[in-house]
């Protein structure tokens, strides 16, 4: 379960979407939390306010959070 203060640790993966003209970027360890900016910057910052969203709704319903996974854990 992820500890308070962790949401900003979670990996992004940020593409460019020519059909959108956005960058879309997916939260992997945070499963359907994706969202996209108009620019790299903005889709960050939406980016975090996905993240904080997606936790807040997960700790309302009582259901847990994944601790944010490394570079390392992935490759394992």
């Amino acid at each position: 379960m992820a500890k308070p203060g962790t949401e900003s640790r979670y990996a992004l993966v940020i593409e460019w979407s020519p059909e959108d003209e956005a960058f879309v970027v997916t939260v992997p360890d945070l499963p359907g939390c994706r969202t996209h900016g108009a620019s790299y910057e903005d889709a960050v910052r939406q980016a975090q306010d996905a993240i904080d969203s997606w936790i807040d709704a997960a700790r309302a319903d009582g259901e847990p959070v994944p601790e944010p996974r490394t570079f390392a854990d992935s490759v394992a």
